[in-house]
């Protein structure tokens, strides 16, 4: 199948920037699905919130809400822990979930030209596991209007959390997920690169092989990789042995260790710890340090009231010296199967 890339928005100068660039925006889309928190969606506001006011700290924070009645009841919320309200923007968009991450717009930017598009990739919800997902599927071409801005539509499966940039032209990603079945099953390997390469603007695609147990998502990469800066990644280990994630991630880790960056150096690779399993249901929950947030002013990480939370915000604290580090309970959050990095979704500043 010949695919024809002539006028992708890599051609026209086009690229998705790395997390720590500098931000116009967070997008969110607030939580209102209670069987994505069976049970527990009451408990999640107060971190979300938290989760919000550490973002801004340093940029606008832009949130999808169904309509007025969820925006008063957010600014509620927002307000019960000290939010400033300046800092908020709503926009009556509705959807289905809360997983701005996947379901959110694809902003990339051309640093000549100065000009900002929207990729608004397809949204299946991880498989077509969760329907309804219409809402959540046009979410970017909405935004896209509203700011006036270029929409491209790729035509295929992809989303947000499933990669990480660098900045530099690479992105790395997963085959558990990018070659699963329930995706893209017409196009091979080699196809889905050429798509990544076109329409987030990058040059090398880096593959790693599973994501944790747990993971609804099917292995997505912010759940056990993640850049730091150009060529530096965190990556999730487990040290329990017995564990069901341990050779899944040690086998991810030596598959870093043989990478080669475009201009050929080898991967810095800082270790991170898993914290102990956490279980809500008899369910093994994903949770994992590596969902951390990257925005203009703090960097917020997850945990999950274990031993190990310490170690990993110290070990994050270190990767990231111009941002605040800021750890924020995410027990009752990944009982939705996610956290802070797959709720939001950066939009570039110019």
């Amino acid at each position: 199948m010949k695919i024809d890339f002539s006028n992708s928005p890599a051609s026209q100068g086009f690229h998705f920037p790395a997390e720590w660039a500098p931000h116009t925006a967070t997008w969110l889309s607030w939580p209102h699905k209670e069987e994505s928190w069976p049970g527990k969606i009451d408990t999640i506001y107060k971190p979300y919130c938290e989760f919000i006011k550490a973002v801004s700290d340093g940029e606008l924070v832009r949130i999808n809400v169904v309509n007025e009645q969820m925006a008063a009841f957010a600014k509620e919320q927002l307000m019960s822990v000290g939010v400033d309200l300046k800092k908020i923007e709503f926009f009556e968009f509705p959807t289905n979930d809360a997983w701005c991450r996947d379901h959110g717009p694809a902003f990339l930017i051309n640093s000549d030209t100065k000009q900002k598009v929207i990729v608004d990739w397809g949204y299946n919800a991880w498989g077509n596991k969760y329907p309804p997902y219409d809402l959540d599927d046009v979410i970017p071409t909405k935004i896209a209007k509203h700011f006036n801005l270029p929409v491209y539509h790729p035509g295929i499966v992809m989303e947000g959390g499933s990669v990480d940039f660098n900045g530099k032209g690479t992105v790395l990603t997963t085959t558990a997920c990018l070659l699963n079945q329930n995706r893209n099953p017409h196009l091979n390997q080699q196809q889905i690169e050429a798509y990544l390469q076109s329409y987030y603007g990058v040059e090398q695609v880096l593959w790693l092989g599973d994501g944790i147990i747990g993971d609804d998502t099917d292995g997505h990469i912010d759940d056990i990789t993640r850049f730091t800066n150009e060529d530096t990644v965190v990556t999730v280990v487990e040290e329990n042995k017995n564990d069901e994630n341990y050779h899944i991630l040690q086998e991810n880790l030596d598959t870093l260790k043989t990478m080669r960056l475009l201009n050929g150096k080898q991967l810095n690779i800082v270790e991170l710890p898993m914290p102990d399993a956490v279980y809500y249901d008899g369910q093994r929950l994903p949770a994992s340090y590596a969902n951390f947030y990257i925005s203009n002013a703090t960097v917020v990480v997850p945990t999950y009231r274990s031993k190990n939370d310490d170690k990993a915000l110290d070990i994050l604290t270190q990767c990231f010296p111009n941002r605040k580090v800021i750890g924020i309970d995410s027990t009752d959050i990944i009982w939705g199967l996610g956290s802070f990095h797959c709720l939001s979704q950066q939009e570039p500043a110019l």
